[in-house]
């Protein structure tokens, strides 16, 4: 499923009657005034270390912090396991898995969404130890589907890394109903578009995931699910732990409810697409003996060779791919680079629309840390922030060290900054269909400070605004923390993209696609819409209350004020639709096709309405109407000619309605 980081997972549901004007003017616009972030510290460290690593520290330390948050962020549910040495540190179960049902963290199962790509990529791993798939081969010779690659050959070495170009795509995501296409079937209707050349834009991508799985799938010739049990799970020793959708009759009794927050009612159970992206169900302790059988922990059953397991903890691409991006942390086979205070860790986080999940692995240390949650909880960062006070606090209370790199003495100089600063969008994003309205949404604003740092507004992987102090050109660390920013330029010295979280990169915007640009443009153009709908009834009505006699107009005129009056109608039920549509989608609902063709219709009937605004203007100027007549013709115009450019620059006229 969709990882636990910047982009969130998927969306929450929301109200489908949220005006278009709100969510642009109050996500966008409203979102720029960040507070400030503190004053610069250029080189943090980390916290000395408070307690031994001992089973009865780490139980004490976790029964004094998980219930805690869990209360403060209405959280039902939570497990945690911690091993090391393929012994058992801690196995914590806190909450509720549903009525009358206490979390077990050996028993209960938990959906542990995109942490189910690591299981994926030890399949795909296994198969390449034996000679079966070639990691740098075009994915296509092991694929029975139509892929199109305009932007170049994907290897499974890309789609691992998150480096296949692919664009963002949700349709059919999460349901709740069974009986949904084969993983095939899911691949081959209407892929994704390639927007980038694979190997140089990381781009978090579930699709990608999919087609790792369906080459397991095609090479053993045995469904995916299959594989993965026997030889990934099973070989774990995971007893709980199955891909299945639905779940089997013997796991179903053990599931926890999955729920918004503790106030809420238990969600239907989830069944995710592509399986091989997200469908994973295991209990805390499963997680736990999959992590020990991962480090080659004393007793476990190796799950890959020394080689196999050795590749999975190196960047899978290096600088000739990635240029400056590389600088920063990058992702394994599978794994993102989490590391803290001077120790490598490996991790993956993952959510469903409910569960949210992390697993980190300390490879020299040997130790695995899991946690989840079966609840989203009241805000819109809760579960991010206790996942992040186990798997941060745990290394900074066990493992402490150095927190980075110190600057270089020329570091930190306004003008590099002011380089930087701009706007920026995801490349996890849809760019060929009407989605890309959505993209709109996330945008984050880098401004240079007189000290040479960036404030970066939502920062990476985050919801509130970070400074950042530069370590050295083209590397960033947060000030008064650990995350690391890269910057890669072009030969002119222009940025092109920036780097976070190993998986995620931003992309410079122009000022035509600056969403506080277009939600001011689209603001003013509906009052005025509004206002002009509105003007014309009650002028009609004063005129005949009052027996106000007009001048009569050419009939010319009178055709082509109506049919403003109706391309301004069409607009704005245009935008309304476009909203509950898009909101719908994104809380991975569905639209019928009708609907949205029917929407791209009248988004279309608006566009063809500037032109006749414009005939109207002219003729208005012809038959002396007067100034405020044609005042109002000219802010019609204007109004109109807004709302088509943010139809266009949001992708709302695109010919495919894929999402």
């Amino acid at each position: 499923m969709i990882t636990a980081r910047r982009t969130g997972g998927p969306p929450r549901r929301g109200s489908a009657a949220i005006a278009l004007l709100v969510v642009l003017v109050a996500a966008l616009v409203g979102g720029c005034a960040a507070p400030a972030a503190p004053a610069p510290d250029p080189a943090p460290r980390a916290a000395v270390p408070t307690a031994p690593l001992t089973p009865a520290d780490v139980d004490a330390w976790l029964d004094g912090l998980v219930p805690a948050a869990l209360d403060r962020a209405g959280i039902a549910g939570a497990a945690v396991t911690v091993v090391r040495d393929g012994q058992v540190l801690a196995t914590r179960g806190y909450g509720s898995a549903g009525p009358g049902r206490p979390v077990d963290p050996d028993r209960t199962l938990f959906r542990v969404g995109s942490v189910s790509k690591v299981a994926t990529v030890v399949a795909v791993l296994q198969l390449a130890d034996r000679g079966l798939v070639d990691l740098d081969a075009d994915v296509r010779r092991y694929l029975d589907i139509d892929v199109p690659m305009p932007r170049g050959p994907v290897t499974l070495r890309n789609l691992l890394s998150h480096t296949a170009g692919f664009e963002e795509q949700i349709r059919g995501l999460i349901r709740t109903a069974p009986g949904g296409p084969s993983l095939r079937e899911f691949l081959a209707t209407d892929p994704p578009e390639q927007v980038s050349t694979p190997g140089t834009v990381p781009s978090y991508s579930n699709y990608g995931y999919g087609l790792a799985g369906h080459v397991v799938e095609r090479v053993t010739g045995e469904p995916f699910e299959r594989y993965v049990q026997r030889e990934v799970l099973d070989r774990a020793g995971m007893t709980t732990a199955t891909f299945d959708q639905p779940l089997p009759a013997a796991a179903a009794g053990a599931m926890s409810e999955g729920y918004t927050s503790v106030d809420a009612p238990p969600a239907p159970f989830e069944i995710v697409s592509p399986a091989p992206a997200g469908s994973l169900s295991a209990s805390a302790t499963d997680m736990g003996r999959f992590a020990s059988a991962l480090l080659g922990a004393p007793g476990s059953t190796p799950l890959l060779s020394p080689a196999a397991w050795a590749l999975m903890q190196r960047p899978a691409l290096g600088p000739d791919a990635l240029g400056a991006l590389a600088d920063g942390p990058r992702m394994t086979p599978g794994l993102f680079d989490e590391s803290r205070n001077g120790h490598l860790v490996l991790g993956h986080g993952g959510d469903t629309q409910w569960f949210h999940s992390h697993l980190q692995l300390y490879p020299a240390e040997r130790i695995g840390v899991f946690v989840t949650t079966n609840s989203s909880g009241r805000g819109g960062a809760d579960t991010l922030e206790l996942r992040r006070a186990v798997t941060e606090g745990f290394t900074d209370r066990y493992l402490p060290g150095a927190a980075g790199p110190a600057p270089a003495p020329d570091a930190g100089t306004p003008a590099r900054a002011a380089a930087i600063a701009g706007t920026y969008e995801s490349a996890r994003r849809s760019a060929s269909t009407f989605m890309g309205a959505m993209n709109l949404l996330g945008q984050m604003r880098v401004a240079a400070r007189p000290d040479g740092t960036l404030l970066v507004s939502p920062a990476p992987n985050d919801v509130r605004p970070a400074a950042y102090a530069e370590v050295r050109p083209g590397l960033w660390r947060e000030v008064g923390g650990q995350r690391l920013l890269t910057v890669r330029t072009d030969a002119d010295g222009r940025v092109t993209a920036l780097g976070h979280d190993a998986a995620f990169t931003e992309l410079p915007v122009g000022p035509l696609r600056d969403a506080a640009l277009l939600g001011t443009v689209l603001a003013g153009s509906v009052v005025v819409l509004l206002g002009a709908l509105v003007a014309w009834p009650a002028g009609a009505l004063w005129r005949r209350r009052y027996g106000v006699v007009v001048a009569a107009r050419p009939r010319t005129d009178r055709v082509l004020h109506g049919l403003t009056r109706a391309a301004a109608a069409a607009a704005l039920v245009a935008l309304t639709g476009w909203v509950v549509s898009v909101l719908a989608i994104a809380s991975l609902g569905d639209v019928p096709l009708p609907v949205l063709r029917g929407l791209q219709v009248l988004q279309w009937i608006g566009l063809a309405g500037v032109p006749v605004a414009a005939a109207g203007v002219v003729t208005a100027l012809r038959a002396r109407a007067g100034a405020w007549p044609v005042t109002g013709r000219v802010l019609l115009l204007v109004a109109l000619a807004g709302v088509a450019v943010v139809a266009v620059v949001a992708g709302l006229l695109l010919p495919s309605l894929t999402y």
